[in-house]
């Protein structure tokens, strides 16, 4: 299982808190590409609920990564 941020960008709109079976079927109806499909079903888990992909892949960026401070601006 290999994530990129395009990749886990797709699952943002995604109905938190979800089950690995719930991703599948939003992945699968919301046309996400085959990477994103094949990653959710590497998942070990079957009865465990995701609160977010930082659950799923922890070292997604948040938006505070990108902020940077104004005041040096």
């Amino acid at each position: 299982m290999y994530w990129t941020l395009e990749l886990a960008s797709k699952l943002e709109d995604a109905p938190w808190p979800a089950t690995k079976e719930e991703l599948l079927d939003y992945a699968t109806r919301s046309g996400i590409s085959l990477e994103v499909i094949e990653n959710l079903e590497e998942l070990e888990d079957e009865d465990e609920v995701y609160d977010s992909i930082e659950d799923i892949w922890p070292d997604y960026p948040t938006k505070e990564d990108f902020l940077f401070d104004e005041e040096e601006y």
